[in-house]
C-alpha cells in the first residue's frame, strides 16, 4: 500500500480557519490495513481537533465498531490485506444502518473514472486519493462536519414538529367544558381500541351514559350551573377511569361515552354500579328532579370480542339501544345490550 510521504510545507500548512468546526461530538473511523499510514492519518485528524478516533487493520473489525460506536465518518481504504475489500465493506456498513446515514470517505491510491464509479456504487460519499493531503483532508472534514450538523438540526426540528403535533392533536380532541376526549377523539379511539380488540381476541365494552332530567336542571338554575354540573360529571368519569387505557368522552350536550378495553360484560356491569355509586355520594343537586334531590345518570352497555363484522357504528347502536331501555325502565340505572338486564335488575339477582 501507498504510503503518506513527508509533508511539503504547502501541503502541511494548517492556518487556523482550516479547523473544522467545533460545533458537537465528532467521531471517525479510520479502516487502513497498513499501520503507518493509518497512524499518519490519525495524527493527521487529531491535529485536526477530532479527538474520538477509532482505528481498524481489517475489514471484520471495522464492521464490529462500526456497528458498536456508530461514528460520524468512516476513512475506509478500498485495498485492505483480508479477505473483503472496502467496497464490500461499506455496502455492508450501509446494511447495517436503515434508515441511517455515515459519510464513507474512500481512501485509494487508485484514481481512474471507474474506481470512483465503484466507490460512490458501493455506498461512498467521496473519495479521496492517496497519499492524502493534510489540508484536503481537513477540508473534507469541515464539509462533512457541516453535513452532521445540518442533519442534527433536521433531527431536532423533526422531533420538536412531532412533540408540536402531538400536543396539537391532544388539544383539538380535548372537550374544553370538561375536559375529557371530544366527539372526534372519541370516534378515533373508538375504532383504535376495536382494531386492538380483534387483534388480541379480548372483550370491549362501550358505554353510552345521559344526565337524567338535565334540561330542567338548565331551565332551573341556568346554564351557567349547568355548565359547572356538567364539569363535575366529568371529573368523576375521570375518576372511575383509573385504567390507562380507559377513555371518557363528552359525547355531545348531555350525553358522555366510556370506552372500557378488556373489560367483559360482568366486569362493564360492576363499572356501572361503581360509577352510580360514585354520582350518589357526589350528590350534586338537581333541584327539578322527578327522580330525587340528586342528579342522576341514565346509560347503555354494550360488550363483544370484536370480529370482521364489528363496527364503530354498530357499537353505537346497540349502545344507544341499550341507553333507550334504562331510560324506559324508570332512568337512574345502566342497561346491558347483551344480557339484556339492568343493574338495579343485577343487584335483586
Amino acid at each position: 500500500m501507498t504510503t503518506l510521504p513527508p509533508a511539503t510545507p504547502a501541503a502541511s500548512a494548517r492556518p487556523a480557519d482550516l479547523q473544522p468546526p467545533a460545533s458537537g461530538p465528532f467521531s471517525v473511523l479510520v479502516v487502513e490495513d497498513q499501520a503507518s499510514v493509518r497512524a499518519a492519518l490519525v495524527g493527521e485528524l487529531k491535529h485536526a481537533g477530532v479527538f474520538d478516533v477509532m482505528e481498524a487493520a481489517s475489514g471484520d473489525v471495522a464492521l464490529q465498531l462500526f456497528k458498536l460506536r456508530r461514528p460520524d465518518l468512516v476513512l475506509l481504504d478500498i485495498r485492505l490485506s483480508d479477505h473483503n475489500d472496502g467496497y464490500w465493506v461499506a455496502q455492508q456498513m450501509r446494511e447495517a444502518e436503515p434508515g441511517g446515514w455515515t459519510p464513507i470517505i474512500f481512501l485509494s491510491g487508485l484514481d481512474s473514472d471507474l474506481d470512483v464509479w465503484r466507490g460512490i456504487e458501493a455506498g461512498g460519499d467521496d473519495y479521496l486519493v492517496k497519499p492524502v493531503k493534510p489540508i484536503v483532508l481537513v477540508a473534507k472534514l469541515r464539509a462533512m462536519r457541516r453535513l452532521l450538523d445540518m442533519r442534527r438540526r433536521l433531527v431536532t426540528m423533526s422531533e420538536e414538529l412531532h412533540l408540536a403535533n402531538q400536543r396539537l392533536n391532544e388539544m383539538v380532541e380535548v372537550d374544553p367544558l370538561t375536559g375529557l376526549v371530544n366527539r372526534r377523539g372519541f370516534d378515533r379511539i373508538l375504532h383504535s381500541e376495536i382494531l386492538a380488540a380483534r387483534r388480541d381476541g379480548l372483550p370491549l365494552t362501550l358505554m353510552l351514559c345521559d344526565l337524567d332530567h338535565f334540561k330542567r336542571f338548565n331551565d332551573t338554575v341556568g346554564h351557567v350551573q349547568g355548565d359547572a354540573c356538567l364539569r363535575e360529571v366529568g371529573r368523576i368519569l375521570k375518576e372511575v377511569c383509573v385504567r390507562p387505557r380507559d377513555a371518557a368522552a363528552r359525547y355531545g350536550g348531555e350525553e358522555f361515552a366510556l370506552i372500557l378495553p378488556n373489560t367483559p360484560r360482568s366486569g362493564a356491569m360492576t363499572f356501572a354500579r361503581a360509577l352510580g355509586s360514585l354520582m350518589d355520594r357526589r350528590a350534586i343537586a338537581h333541584p327539578d328532579s322527578p327522580l330525587g334531590a340528586s342528579l342522576t345518570l341514565s346509560g347503555g352497555i354494550t360488550t363483544c370480542v370484536p370480529d370482521d363484522s364489528t363496527s364503530a357504528e354498530g357499537m353505537l347502536m346497540r349502545a344507544d339501544e341499550a341507553l333507550y331501555a334504562a331510560k324506559a325502565q324508570g332512568r337512574a340505572r345502566f342497561f346491558s345490550f347483551e344480557m339484556q338486564m339492568d343493574t338495579i335488575e343485577q343487584l335483586r339477582g
